[in-house]
């Protein structure tokens, strides 16, 4: 694998003004922060994109400011999955925008994370489908949270299509996904988004809330060995921290390449 390491962590993002003392130094600016960020880490996921799409200027000045070997993993368009949007024109613009990562070999795959309501219906699994054909040139990841899709024929499918399954840590709610880790291609991938089971469901709140809480250090144990797991049966599995709210992603993504004996 050209030397890249078989477990990488990271964060879900990066680009956050509560990580300033908290993580980054104070007083730095906006735009140093993934130069910042490269330090501690290999990967990262950009999530902006789910927002909307950006132009390829964009990757390219995000890529100029990382060193060889960094890796991207970037968030479907919430179009391709919340609104199921088939419109060639998105997913051409999607992966035109990601050309200079591409170029430069830091492209590492596509994150589709698909709501609750998104449930086990044909006409879902369809669309599936449909996104694993128009990211078949690429590594495409799902994540569902609804528990409705935690069975063994999904795994299968996703398996047969070539597409990865992302194991997800969330709160232990009626409904949502447990924390089971499956490998359905040679990628193992790992999403943490912290157990705040109090504000999950909550609204009018910020959107932060939901994804306030810092793990500790025997909750990450627990995954532990489920990485190490996963990654005897894949060639290479990402973990990212989504438990963004003031750095506490970026914490607890060193203490687990603490656990697991890794460096940035």
């Amino acid at each position: 694998m050209g030397g890249r390491k078989a477990v990488i962590v990271g964060t879900s993002g990066y680009s956050f003004d509560d990580w300033i003392g908290t993580f980054y130094p104070d007083g730095i600016r906006k735009g140093d922060m993934l130069r910042e960020y490269c330090k501690h880490f290999p990967c990262v996921e950009v999530n902006a994109t789910y927002y909307r799409i950006p132009g390829p200027a964009t990757f390219k000045g995000m890529e100029a400011k990382t060193p060889p070997g960094f890796e991207f993993i970037v968030k479907a368009n919430r179009e391709m999955t919340h609104g199921k949007s088939r419109d060639p024109v998105l997913y051409r613009t999607f992966m035109e925008a990601l050309e200079p990562i591409r170029e430069a070999g830091k492209f590492s795959g596509v994150i589709a994370q698909f709501p609750w309501g998104f449930k086990y219906t044909t006409e879902n699994r369809r669309h599936l489908e449909f996104l694993g054909e128009q990211f078949r040139d690429c590594p495409l990841f799902i994540e569902f949270r609804n528990s409705e899709w935690i069975r063994e024929s999904v795994f299968e499918g996703l398996e047969a299509h070539g597409i990865g399954y992302c194991a997800v840590d969330e709160p232990r709610l009626k409904g949502l996904v447990p924390p089971v880790a499956r490998v359905t291609t040679d990628i193992g991938y790992v999403r943490l988004h912290g157990r705040n089971a109090e504000n999950w469901w909550a609204r009018g709140r910020s959107a932060g809330d939901r994804y306030d809480y810092l793990y500790s250090e025997d909750e990450l144990r627990e995954w532990v060995a489920k990485i190490q797991a996963m990654s005897e049966r894949a060639a290479r599995t990402f973990v990212f921290f989504n438990n963004c709210h003031a750095g506490q992603a970026a914490r607890n993504a060193k203490l687990m390449q603490e656990l697991l004996g890794l460096g940035a």
